[in-house]
């Protein structure tokens, strides 16, 4: 399903990804991923509600989670919502593989 949009959760998250080097391959991995996304919703792998990280929800009020592969073992970590009849997809963060484990109890 393609999204009528793709954003950052917040400013502060956006700055950050517009502060990478163009030559980073994180920033790199980002922008392949939003350009698939914006084509399908559903690219990344869907985290089951019950395993959905109680510190995302809290914090960003989501009730779907996707992960998206970037390189290096990083993770792009988005939710889609839907407001009235439009689709988006929310970039929550990216993080290195270390940091994705940690906060799945891995």
């Amino acid at each position: 399903m393609k999204l009528d949009k793709i954003v950052f959760v917040d400013e502060e998250l956006e700055k950050c990804f517009n502060e990478l080097p163009e030559s980073d391959p994180i920033k790199k991995g980002i922008i392949r991923a939003i350009r698939n996304i914006e084509e399908n919703a559903w690219v990344g792998r869907n985290v089951k509600k019950e395993l959905i990280p109680k510190t995302l929800i809290d914090k960003y009020r989501i009730t779907s989670l996707w992960i998206y592969d970037l390189p290096n073992g990083w993770r792009l970590l988005y939710s889609v919502v839907g407001v009235e009849i439009e689709l988006i997809a929310v970039v929550l963060d990216w993080m290195d593989h270390k940091d994705y484990e940690r906060l799945f109890g891995f």
